[in-house]
């Protein structure tokens, strides 16, 4: 396992590092879930289920089937196979010790261009936005990452939405807005809740 191997091995790890991740993880290994579903089931809102299934899509543990507005989910079983095999090489000593500087892994997996993945690399550290951008070029795949950590069809009160930015960074306010007046996600009026736009 080479530093870069290490570096995804903890990705995943991380994702399934949570009581509730975990849990949807195995609600989703022999069939396919909903986030509607699986809210149900898990007693918690929709939006922190979508959250935590962001979370575990981006780590590549899930694929997803869309059905008309409907989006399913299940367990991708090679995942699991390479985290065995990650797992089984930590006795492995490093033959060539690397210097670990972030953890970019989960940006290498993206099926984006390499240009916007640069950004990306520019702009992050460890799956956290370090600055805003003052391109507006740039800014715009930032904006596009961040709308991702958001669900298609679900709407989120202003709080929730500050609370999913807030892990990413903190100015929300900021990038809330900015994720509106690019288009990104659509506001109701007199300041209600939020959520994707069909461009996103």
């Amino acid at each position: 396992m080479d530093s870069k191997q290490q570096i995804y091995l903890l990705f995943m790890l991380k994702a399934l590092a949570d009581e509730n991740r975990l849990a949807m993880t195995r609600m989703m290994a022999n069939q396919e879930r909903t986030v509607t579903e699986m809210a149900q089931i898990i007693g918690l809102s929709e939006p922190t289920v979508s959250h935590h299934v962001s979370k575990l899509h981006t780590a590549g543990f899930l694929t997803l089937r869309m059905a008309g507005n409907q989006r399913f989910y299940m367990l991708k079983p090679e995942q699991l196979d390479l985290l065995k095999t990650f797992i089984a090489q930590i006795k492995e000593p490093m033959k060539h010790p690397e210097t670990i500087l972030s953890e970019n892994a989960w940006i290498d997996a993206l099926n984006w261009d390499e240009e916007d993945k640069k950004v990306l690399r520019d702009n992050t550290r460890n799956g956290k936005l370090i600055q805003l951008s003052s391109k507006e070029k740039s800014w715009l795949v930032v904006l596009r990452w961040l709308a991702t950590k958001f669900e298609v069809g679900v709407r989120y009160s202003e709080r929730q939405t500050n609370q999913i930015i807030t892990d990413i960074h903190a100015d929300y306010a900021t990038i809330r807005r900015a994720l509106v007046e690019f288009g990104f996600m659509s506001r109701e009026r007199g300041g209600g809740d939020y959520w994707l736009t069909p461009k996103a």
